[in-house]
């Protein structure tokens, strides 16, 4: 069987932080890697007021997949319109990429954050649409109640909102 191949690459855009973005991912991310940067030549960079010879791109994998990070100017900002979501199996996985990727940004609530160059992402436990398409509506609604009521999201948490029905509606009105 053939490998799967990456058709579609999210390229990030940065107003001069694409490489320290990329080495901040990286460092977070296990099995990842800068695969290429790119600098301004003299042609093209008077677009983005760059200097010839400056970072232009940086193309990373995560985990196996791939991104390009564009040191494109101030013009456009990320916002919460666009995230990354890391499916974790483990608290201790949620934990570390919650804590990672929040230093020097900003925590949210659902599993939300921002981190230091403003990207958003959501850590959250793998099989999350799962729980939240669940054919039980009282149990849907007890997890929602837990997710929205989080910051960090706890599996347990979650699990155990799931697993009862009227201790864990005393416990989250609380």
């Amino acid at each position: 069987m053939k490998p799967l191949v990456q058709t579609i690459t999210p390229c990030l855009w940065f107003d001069r932080q694409a490489e320290a973005a990329a080495k901040f991912y990286v460092g977070l991310f296990k099995n990842s890697r800068i695969t290429a940067v790119s600098h301004y030549p003299k042609t093209g960079q008077e677009i983005h007021g760059r200097k010839p010879g400056s970072v232009m791109t940086v193309a990373f994998e995560l985990d196996g997949h791939t991104f390009t990070a564009l040191n494109g100017g101030p013009l456009f900002k990320f916002t919460e319109a666009i995230s990354l979501q890391v499916n974790c199996d483990t608290q201790k996985q949620i934990d570390y990429f919650w804590d990672g990727l929040s230093k020097g940004g900003r925590k949210s609530q659902c599993g939300w954050l921002k981190d230091k160059f403003g990207l958003s992402w959501q850590v959250v436990p793998r099989g999350m649409e799962g729980m939240m398409s669940d054919p039980d509506l009282e149990k849907r609604e007890r997890m929602m109640a837990v997710v929205m009521s989080s910051s960090k999201l706890v599996i347990a948490e979650i699990k155990a909102a799931a697993a009862s029905s009227t201790e864990t509606k005393r416990t989250v009105s609380k």
